[in-house]
């Protein structure tokens, strides 16, 4: 009691799961470093019941509920306040945190070359990370839509920013709406660096590594968040998407 503690509220995909293992190897390495005073003490909950009887005892649920978080618990009273407030939002907080990964959806676009030569391989690739396609187009890209998918780094240099619009430009692009859960971490993940060589090096089973040539010529797109994922589905598919259960993008009227 006479110590502060550091309470972290957590979240990630099979979370529990990794936390304990996480807690196992630091406990070993602490063991082999000796038993000195200042080595880390730790405690975890075990279940979603624990962790949310925990939680609400050092957290508001401003705090605690993150904003992607509170989309996926609509319908809740956010204005409640205190005791009652916690009590009305319980059940639906509860349920979120027992439910685990949510469906989502993100948008992968197959660069003009990229996809009309290695299509076959790259939906067996989706097929194989258990990426469900949802939605998929052929569309020539129009130069304001090109702009729009830059990043920040490529927006400040106008000599990259025309290679990349040019490239874009140049011919078709195939367009898919992909469904998983954590796709959007999923999909990044896969894709690696937008650099290829650094991909390369970093892991040449990154899919940036084995299609691209350079940063412009780099085979693909990918949303880079879940707000980029909405805005690039409802960019893309305005019409709808093919059998989507999807419950956050349905919360967002996609």
């Amino acid at each position: 009691m006479s110590n502060p503690v550091l309470v972290c509220a957590l979240r990630r995909i099979n979370a529990f799961k990794v936390l304990a293992d996480e807690l196992k190897r630091l406990a070993q390495c602490n063991e082999k470093l000796g038993k000195s005073g200042s080595l880390l003490q730790t405690v975890m909950s075990l279940t979603p019941e624990v962790m949310f009887r925990q939680a609400i005892l050092f957290f508001t649920e401003t705090d605690f509920v993150t904003e992607y978080a509170s989309r996926l618990l609509k319908p809740i009273c956010f204005s409640c306040l205190g005791t009652e407030g916690w009590s009305c939002c319980a059940e639906s907080l509860l349920t979120y945190l027992q439910t685990g990964a949510q469906i989502l959806c993100t948008v992968l676009l197959i660069k003009p070359g990229a996809w009309s030569r290695s299509l076959a391989r790259i939906l067996q690739k989706l097929d194989l990370e258990q990426f469900h396609v949802v939605g998929m187009k052929h569309v020539n890209l129009e130069p304001d839509i090109a702009l729009g998918l830059l990043s920040s780094e490529a927006n400040q240099d106008p000599a990259v920013l025309e290679a990349h619009c040019t490239y874009l430009t140049s011919g078709a692009v195939l367009v898919l709406c992909l469904q998983r859960p954590n796709a959007v971490k999923k999909l990044i993940d896969l894709l690696g660096p937008e650099d290829p060589k650094l991909a390369q090096a970093c892991d040449p089973f990154l899919w940036r590594a084995q299609y691209g040539t350079s940063t412009v010529q780099n085979g693909f797109y990918g949303s880079k968040s879940y707000q980029i994922a909405v805005r690039d589905t409802k960019l893309f598919f305005p019409e709808g998407l093919c059998c989507a259960e999807c419950q956050a993008l349905e919360e967002e009227e996609v």
